[in-house]
């Protein structure tokens, strides 16, 4: 079976037949990271299968090139997804591990995405959760990645109820690199308008406000949205009693 039918066959969930066809050891190393994908998404998932997961992928994750990226990644992913008791410290060195060996790979960046997430929300200790992530950040050179965590500093910080001031920036960051779609970007237009409105900030908001009205006037929230214009055009005329 060639890599990119075994991988048809993953996507398909039929990982029994990659498994059913593969070569062992002696298999190139593209149809070798394909079988080790197979035992990842096996159903029903079992320590052993995982385990046979994690041999193929610490094994192709020794060399240097896309395979041993990309299996670098999937080997992180296991322990921060797949394993019933997850181990997100094991994860985040791995994901380390590869940002240090091949920064440059996509994988790499991927995985320093999966690693800020894991510092917003997941690894103890962490004690500024947006500033252990915000360094990750400044490590990324696509700017898609920038934007998907960008985008997760944004809403974590909601979460952890961090100053408006410290995550509005984030959040307007991820929609100037574009690429958000469907009503994810409907929504963060709308929380950016409503964040920079609560944080005092009534040009952001407005600029914000007025897109969402250009952009979506038939939409439900059109009418609350109108609403919330009006009064920010009160902040802009009457800023002494802007909160």
């Amino acid at each position: 079976m060639t890599p990119g039918a075994a991988w048809a066959e993953i996507l398909d969930s039929k990982p029994k037949r990659v498994l059913k066809a593969a070569d062992g050891a002696d298999a190139p190393r593209e149809s070798r990271l394909a079988e080790g994908a197979a035992w990842m998404s096996l159903q029903p998932s079992t320590d052993e299968n995982l385990a046979q997961a994690g041999r193929i992928f610490a094994e192709l994750a020794k060399g240097d090139d896309e395979i041993a990226a990309q299996a670098g990644y999937l080997q992180a992913r296991l322990w921060q997804l797949h394993h019933l008791q997850p181990d997100y410290e094991r994860a985040a060195q791995l994901y380390e591990a590869l940002a240090e060996k091949q920064p440059a790979s996509h994988w790499a960046q991927l995985g320093l995405v999966k690693l800020g997430m894991l510092k917003l929300y997941a690894l103890p200790g962490v004690e500024d959760r947006i500033a252990a992530a915000e360094a990750v950040l400044a490590r990324l050179a696509e700017p898609e990645r920038q934007r998907d965590l960008h985008l997760q500093i944004g809403q974590a910080g909601v979460i952890l109820k961090a100053p408006l001031e410290r995550i509005l920036p984030h959040l307007v960051a991820a929609d100037k690199i574009g690429g958000v779609s469907g009503t994810a970007k409907e929504d963060l237009v709308v929380q950016i308008g409503e964040l920079a409105m609560r944080a005092g900030q009534p040009d952001l908001a407005g600029e914000y406000f007025e897109r969402y009205l250009r952009d979506y006037p038939d939409n439900l929230r059109a009418y609350e949205v109108r609403e919330r214009l009006t009064e920010v055009k009160k902040q802009r005329a009457h800023p002494e009693g802007a909160r």
